[in-house]
């Protein structure tokens, strides 16, 4: 019984654990962080929240869909440039092009760009977006049994070409650069430390939001289904269930909230650009999860605050060893914790359980061993 539970008055129904650590995370999350952190520390965490959002994803692909996603940077930063098209535009004046597009000698709006104007049509784009492509790609794939390493090498070639698509359209998409310069998002100043603090609320709020929908998903009968696909798809298949159609759900969900955390990164850090995205950063945020744990969704969350928080503070201090270092924590993770912290975690508490166990027979057989003296004597 945790301690929370033990102030309450009797006939009062006791929380349980999971509830009980949830609101000590919401309330370190919502509360105290805003008032201890600075203001750069405070804008530093919402973008790492941001970043555990999309860590949910994957854990959930991942971790109970045994899907490899390298590709997750594909899906955030569509997610990303639809949140930033519509900033780009709800800051130029009217009848003027955002200012890229002026650098780049582009005379007219682009079409692609017009629909974009709405936040109504903005928003939801930024989800449904990736989660429509991540559909189509997802059946095509699944339905032909790709699985494995041939999974995660064409997710990488994709997001390398969606690079490449980006930095090739100067006039669309600002190229290398990216979309920048962002001034305020719904009202809100970009920059101004108050507004940055609302705006960490509502990333925070999302990213539990995001965390009790994904977990009761996971704990249901489609969960259930879920890892049963990632442990033997055969089988699930002759019980008569369709394994594609249960891996493309996960997927496009994971593709979903990568979305989502796009968008919001787009406010919190003032840029999307074709360096956030591609193959390599979308092999970190598979490093973030590993490290944290694949099959534990919070675990799975807290990775990814852990490594970027770590990568940091590092390379505040050593600017050229977080590299190495990130390289060297993920073959130990390979190699000694495959379940990350969360396994790591879980064999602690299962080596503090049997001590107390085995205390607890010990307290309990030692007044029988010297209750009768003679017995020992004889």
């Amino acid at each position: 019984m945790s301690a929370v539970a033990k102030l309450l008055p009797r006939g009062v129904p006791r929380p349980s654990a999971f509830a009980v650590r949830f609101a000590l995370v919401a309330v370190s999350l919502l509360l105290v962080a805003p008032a201890v952190l600075s203001d750069f520390r405070l804008s530093l965490l919402a973008k790492f929240l941001c970043f555990a959002i999309l860590a949910i994803g994957i854990g959930l692909a991942w971790g109970q869909g045994g899907m490899l996603v390298l590709g997750q940077g594909l899906f955030f930063g569509l997610g990303g440039y639809c949140m930033g098209m519509h900033m780009k535009l709800a800051e130029a004046p009217a009848g003027q092009l955002p200012d890229f597009m002026t650098w780049s000698g582009v005379e007219h709006l682009p079409l692609l760009w017009e629909p974009f104007r709405s936040a109504w049509f903005a928003v939801p784009a930024a989800i449904l977006v990736p989660m429509a492509l991540a559909a189509l790609l997802g059946y095509a794939i699944f339905r032909q049994r790709v699985r494995g390493a041939y999974f995660a090498i064409l997710q990488q070639a994709l997001a390398g070409a969606f690079v490449i698509v980006l930095v090739g359209n100067q006039g669309l998409t600002g190229g290398t650069n990216g979309l920048t310069n962002f001034q305020s998002f719904f009202g809100l100043s970009v920059s101004h430390p108050a507004d940055q603090k609302i705006l960490y609320l509502i990333v925070a709020s999302v990213l539990l939001i995001v965390f009790l929908g994904t977990r009761e998903l996971v704990l249901g009968r489609y969960g259930r289904l879920l890892v049963a696909v990632r442990d033997d798809e055969d089988r699930v298949r002759f019980l008569g269930y369709d394994p594609t159609r249960i891996k493309v759900v996960a997927y496009v969900l994971a593709a979903g909230l990568a979305g989502l955390a796009g968008a919001l990164f787009v406010p919190v850090v003032g840029i999307i650009s074709p360096a956030l995205l591609g193959i390599v950063p979308s092999i970190e945020m598979v490093i973030w999860v590993a490290l944290g744990g694949r099959t534990a969704l919070a675990w799975a969350a807290a990775g990814a605050v852990i490594v970027n928080w770590a990568k940091t503070s590092i390379s505040e201090q050593y600017p050229s060893t977080w590299l190495y270092l990130q390289g060297l924590l993920f073959v130990l993770v390979i190699l000694f914790l495959p379940k990350g912290i969360a396994g790591a975690v879980e064999h602690v508490r299962g080596y503090a359980g049997r001590l107390v166990l085995l205390r607890t027979r010990g307290r309990i057989a030692r007044p029988a061993a010297t209750a009768s003296p003679s017995e020992d004597i004889a």
